[in-house]
């Protein structure tokens, strides 16, 4: 497996594969206090039903919208019989289903309504969260966990082993993300680049090429490049001893393939490549 320049020290926090730092779940303690629909008991329903967008905002915590809310997102609103909401059988009822969810964890995975990693226990307000109570973020998180699972069946023999040990900086890079103006884009934009690494990187989806490029009219000066069908588009360009993975971009003059420091433009059937930060364009064009 080559090392790429354009690869950053991200990776997934993979669920059952691998759950993220500070996030697994405490099988040990109960996580629902006594009694129900107490003060605590509410807040602790409100993190594990997610009654809150991806932005924080939602109902005021045990409010009767609230209640409703919970019936809605535990399937239960409307249902017969009635009953009457934050009596003492409502919420019975409530603490019932959430700890019978909580018992199966990867039920809402299954189902597709949360993310890999057990929300039971993530801290409010924190990246975790914002994955909890988005169910775009949720699906990406679940397409992480697949991709970083079957990257690990292809890297079990790498040397050095390096996929498990950038998890800490994946999981980092991420939670990072609550400095960003936009947290929500930073999040979203760090899970759908790690998607497109592993799956490119692993070779996890169908591919074309190698295509083999000469530059600026020299045979010595050769690329090729792999074109992968990932979502976005991606390809992986090498130039002698180094290599570079490039994602699918668009931009103010068409289409553009960015990677870390090198970037990509087709151009009347030639690429324009800059390879590295401030390097001069060359212009390439496929091998006879």
């Amino acid at each position: 497996m080559r090392t790429w320049l354009a690869l950053p020290l991200l990776l997934l926090a993979a669920g059952a594969h691998a759950q993220s730092p500070g996030t697994a779940a405490d099988t040990t303690a109960d996580p629902l206090p006594s009694p129900p629909c107490s003060a605590a008991w509410n807040q602790v329903i409100d993190r594990l039903v997610v009654t809150r967008d991806g932005k924080g905002h939602g109902p005021d915590v045990g409010s009767d919208e609230w209640r409703s809310t919970v019936e809605f997102k535990l399937g239960i609103r409307g249902t017969t019989p009635v009953v009457p909401r934050g009596s003492d059988t409502w919420c019975r009822r409530v603490d019932q289903l959430v700890r019978a969810r909580i018992a199966t964890p990867l039920a809402a995975t299954v189902a597709g309504s949360g993310p890999s990693f057990s929300c039971v226990k993530v801290t409010p307000d924190s990246i975790e969260a914002l994955v909890c109570g988005d169910a775009e973020l949720s699906a990406l998180d679940r397409k992480l966990a697949e991709a970083y699972a079957a990257a690990t069946k292809k890297a079990v023999n790498e040397q050095p082993p390096r996929l498990r040990a950038e998890q800490s900086g994946w999981v980092k890079g991420r939670n990072d993300c609550w400095k960003a103006t936009d947290k929500r884009v930073c999040v979203r934009d760090a899970y759908q680049q790690r998607i497109v690494e592993l799956q490119a990187g692993y070779w996890l989806v169908p591919s074309n090429g190698p295509v083999r490029f000469t530059c600026d009219g020299g045979a010595n000066d050769a690329l090729q490049v792999t074109y992968f069908q990932t979502d976005p588009p991606s390809l992986l360009a090498e130039r002698g001893v180094s290599s570079s993975l490039m994602v699918l971009r668009r931009d103010a003059n068409g289409t553009l393939y960015q990677g870390r420091n090198e970037s990509m433009r087709a151009d009347d059937g030639e690429l324009r490549v800059a390879w590295g930060n401030g390097a001069p364009v060359m212009r390439c064009r496929r091998a006879s």
